[in-house]
């Protein structure tokens, strides 16, 4: 077995979803991982990537990749990937990830499993599928074992160790289409949707006052989500949907307050370790997924629970 780790960053930073990676192919012996961006990104990310065992860093820069969209970045992964003999390479589960994963696929011909929550050594991908009614084990039968891994799905171990960053100069083409300009994403004081340990998410029975939503989230130090009715109503950004059409999350804690739990949203978090739901109506189908349910109005729950927390914590 011979398997790769794409480690996305943002210049040379890598995201918590990287150790969580490393964490997994562990389990089938060496790992190389492998980052793809411009000159120095490499050395800057070398120490974080080596606090989760990594046995070879291989980094492949290009000043022409910034230039450009993920299909530079795909192109130089394939080629890398082709001439190291890799079996499996792991790339996380996030709308940019999975672009790029899909690009190598078709570049090497290639295999691809998507939205995986857990991977064994021998590269059999467990996927939650039918908004998480089903579980499928599932392997790659032709060329690369390329999986895409959900952030969160499983806790990133800490393994020290110290190897040298390679570099690689790789023989791109640029493609028609270049990046003209570049806009820093707006973030707030909350972690990223998408790789927080907490998320607290506010649905139709927030009435669009999501206050106690993000008392209660800034308290935890968790993100904040939303279901698809709040946000189509414009009650949140859509940037905060969680669902089947919104992003997937997979918390350690999850906490729906005012959502009835459509199977839309359940497909977007029914992954967490542990759900707790806050709802007027005790039939609501997301006391079907919780491991503990409030029936109760959020504006009376939430603000008791929010100073609760706070005595514990002060």
């Amino acid at each position: 077995m011979s398997t790769f780790v794409f480690i996305d960053h943002i210049a040379g930073a890598i995201t918590k979803t990287a150790g969580e990676l490393l964490t997994i192919a562990r389990r089938a012996g060496e790992v190389t991982a492998v980052l793809v961006g411009t000159p120095g990104d490499g050395a800057k990310a070398a120490a974080a990537i080596n606090s989760f065992g990594a046995n070879k860093i291989i980094a492949i820069e290009d000043s022409a990749i910034y230039d450009h969209p993920s299909a530079l970045v795909a192109q130089g992964l394939a080629d890398l990937l082709l001439e190291k003999g890799a079996t499996t390479l792991l790339i996380p589960s996030t709308a940019r990830g999975k672009e790029i994963a899909a690009r190598v696929a078709v570049r090497t011909n290639s295999g691809i499993i998507t939205d995986a929550v857990d991977v064994t050594s021998d590269s059999i991908a467990t996927q939650s599928i039918f908004g998480g009614s089903a579980v499928v084990h599932s392997k790659v039968s032709k060329g690369i074992a390329i999986i895409t891994v959900r952030p969160n799905s499983v806790e990133p171990e800490s393994k020290p160790s110290t190897c040298e960053v390679e570099l690689v100069s790789p023989k791109l083409t640029p493609t028609k289409v270049s990046i003209s300009n570049r806009e820093p994403a707006k973030r707030g004081g909350r972690p990223e949707l998408t790789e927080a340990a907490i998320v607290v998410s506010g649905g139709r029975g927030t009435n669009g006052d999501f206050a106690p939503v993000e008392a209660l989230a800034d308290l935890l130090g968790a993100a904040v989500g939303a279901s698809r009715a709040a946000t189509d109503a414009g009650w949140y950004p859509h940037s905060h949907q969680v669902g089947q059409t919104g992003k997937t999350v997979s918390p350690s804690l999850y906490i729906a307050c005012g959502i009835s739990g459509a199977i839309q949203h359940r497909a977007g978090m029914q992954t967490s370790k542990v759900i707790v739901a806050i709802n007027k109506d005790p039939e609501a189908p997301i006391f079907e997924v919780t491991d503990f349910g409030v029936v109760g109005d959020l504006f009376a729950v939430l603000p008791q629970a929010t100073s609760a927390i706070a005595a514990r914590k002060g």
